[in-house]
């Protein structure tokens, strides 16, 4: 059997706005406390605000696992560090090129139809790689965060695929 395997983890940094909802859901909850303490009502608005308080703080923190099984690749989005979401599935054979974002050999790919799908961490100066993915009648462009193992995977598979 020649299977192959590689997977990387990346942690998307959370946005400077995600600071303000923090800070509002908290005092909402703060102000739900104390309606709760005064009305029956109150225990209800503090019941669904606190929920809503969870589930949103658990959606600010992102993840994007890549995994890359013989010719399969799959990105899945992991919320919270506890909800996992397949984001993007594809096949090799369907990738046109992967190349760094800044690159001239993807430019010549990109179209204005194009679907753009963001899988990176947006940290400053950090090595992003674009994927073109044309398969069932459209093509998507993947913005990635690959390590060396997952681009050494693609190349022993696709060589003429990958652009250092």
């Amino acid at each position: 059997m020649n299977d192959s395997y590689a997977e990387w983890l990346v942690k998307r940094k959370a946005p400077a706005y995600t600071i303000i909802i923090k800070a509002v859901l908290i005092a909402l909850c703060a102000v739900s406390a104390f309606l709760a303490l005064m009305t029956v009502f109150g225990i209800l608005i503090l019941t669904a605000v606190g929920a809503a308080t969870y589930f949103i703080f658990q959606n600010l923190n992102l993840e994007f696992e890549y995994l890359i099984v013989n010719d399969q690749i799959t990105i899945d989005k992991i919320m919270g560090r506890a909800r996992r979401k397949k984001a993007w599935e594809g096949v090799l054979s369907e990738v046109q090129i992967v190349a760094p974002i800044d690159s001239y050999v993807l430019k010549d790919y990109e179209n204005p139809s194009m679907k753009i799908l963001d899988f990176s961490s947006h940290i400053p100066h950090a090595k992003v790689y674009g994927m073109i993915h044309q398969g069932e009648g459209h093509t998507t462009k993947i913005i990635f965060e690959p390590n060396d193992r997952i681009l050494q995977h693609i190349r022993q598979r696709s060589p003429r695929k990958v652009i250092l």
